[in-house]
């Protein structure tokens, strides 16, 4: 490796990083990551924080998961890679298969697409979904619908169901046929409506109306996040998923559930879906599926529309779609040992408590901090903080201000992730009662700066 001073001089100088500005990053060089362990970080200087991140909502299980870690290492030895495109396979990939069938069989779930990662997974689902219809006779069904603030990833189809401008509208013009209705988002709405109950009812009878405006006949898919992650944690009310599960019912509409966050227990269920009581017809996976240690996911693909496919006889049914690296045996090792790992510690269990904690925690420091106008939460692993500079008019707080926040709680031995003006929390599922301890006092550290 390169010397410190080497490595600092040329930090971001030679790379762009995601969802950074280029100047920006080189104004303000990044934080250069050089270890890990259990559930914290270590820098180039050797300062030490807890990571509230989790990586990047994916690393459930920590840095030091020795058996994913071991799986990855036998499994380079034996095949490091093959195709599984028509024709060939591995062995790793069938017994995937079954393991992600009987872990997601209570969603309704029976078979899995491979894919690379998130984005990947939402491309393939969406694409699968207007084929569905197609192999139906129902070729008409080509739209897609979802919710303002959702996140579906980067690719361009994923970016034209994403409901924030700021993955849009520098990429315009993005797919057609793609329509937004409002988020259940007690604290900012169209509505002016604070009960979540009542502002789930209103954004239902959006949809509803936005499908009879387009004609049902001509949709194809709504797909939603059970929680809403990157747009900053928004938790809709309990009847909210079950109520667009009955209206796709109603139109004859697929429901794709991206759960490339939110599966493999960090609502404290073991899927975001099942916290609601609602089985998708398609579910989107990636991120913690390996434990961020290798870069993997997969489509999963309800007994309805798997009948659907298989069934065919006309050759509508044939998949055109797939990646390189789709089902590649490295991964395919990783998400078997990640897997087992994942159900042997019962993480959803620790992501219930400990989330109720931090949850707690955030409440507290919004008692205790008028420019914390939201806390939201509640549910497993995955908290926001929404920062305002004036609690009345909900007035966003400055870059220059939550940049301080965001020094501060990290010299205080807290990483947070910071997305405009929200602070958002997703550490690992098997992080201990004392390290959220030092998450909020880091955090306590850091909002007492401004």
């Amino acid at each position: 490796m390169k010397d410190q001073n080497f490595l600092k001089e040329r930090n971001a100088r030679a790379i762009w990083h995601p969802m950074a500005h280029p100047a920006d990053s080189q104004k303000n060089p990044p934080e250069i990551i050089v270890g890990g362990d259990g559930v914290s970080i270590t820098d180039i200087d050797g300062h030490t924080t807890v990571d509230g991140v989790g990586g990047l909502w994916n690393v459930n299980l920590g840095f030091s998961c020795q058996p994913v870690k071991d799986a990855i290492a036998a499994q380079l030895e034996r095949l490091p890679y093959y195709s599984i495109f028509r024709g060939t396979t591995n062995d790793l990939v069938i017994e995937l298969g079954d393991m992600l069938a009987e872990f997601f069989a209570e969603d309704g779930l029976e078979r899995a697409f491979y894919t690379s990662g998130g984005s990947d997974s939402v491309e393939i689902a969406l694409r699968l979904a207007r084929q569905y219809h197609k192999i139906r006779g129902e070729a008409g069904r080509v739209k897609y619908l979802s919710l303002k603030k959702g996140y579906h990833g980067t690719h361009t189809l994923g970016a034209s169901v994403n409901g924030n401008a700021n993955f849009r509208t520098q990429y315009e013009p993005l797919m057609p046929g793609c329509y937004h209705i409002p988020a259940p988002y007690p604290y900012r709405n169209p509505f002016n409506e604070s009960d979540p109950e009542k502002l789930a009812q209103l954004c239902l009878a959006a949809l509803e109306d936005e499908i009879k405006f387009q004609g049902a006949e001509t949709i194809a898919a709504m797909i939603m996040e059970p929680i809403l992650g990157a747009g900053g944690v928004i938790v809709p009310h309990a009847s909210f998923m079950p109520g667009v599960r009955a209206i796709c019912d109603k139109y004859g509409i697929l429901l794709v559930a991206d759960e490339v966050i939110t599966a493999f227990g960090r609502t404290g269920a073991w899927s975001g879906s099942r916290l609601w009581g609602v089985q998708p017809d398609l579910m989107t996976t990636a991120k913690a599926i390996t434990n961020g240690y290798f870069p993997f996911g997969a489509v999963m693909i309800s007994g309805k529309v798997a009948e659907v496919f298989e069934s065919d006889t006309s050759g509508k049914g044939a998949i055109g779609s797939g990646y390189t690296y789709s089902g590649h045996p490295v991964g395919a090792a990783a998400a078997i040992a990640c897997l087992k790992e994942t159900q042997r510690l019962q993480v959803k269990d620790n992501a219930a408590a400990r989330g109720a904690q931090l949850f707690a925690g955030l409440q507290a420091l919004q008692e205790k901090y008028d420019i914390v106008g939201d806390v939201r939460g509640g549910h497993g692993l995955m908290c926001a903080l929404e920062l305002v500079s004036d609690r009345t008019s909900k007035t966003p707080i400055d870059k220059a201000t939550i940049a301080k926040i965001y020094r501060g709680a990290y010299e205080a031995g807290t990483m947070v992730r910071v997305s405009g003006n929200n602070v958002i929390l997703s550490p690992s599922l098997i992080i201990s009662e004392d390290n959220i301890a030092t998450i909020l006092a880091g955090l306590d550290t850091g909002l007492s700066q401004v």
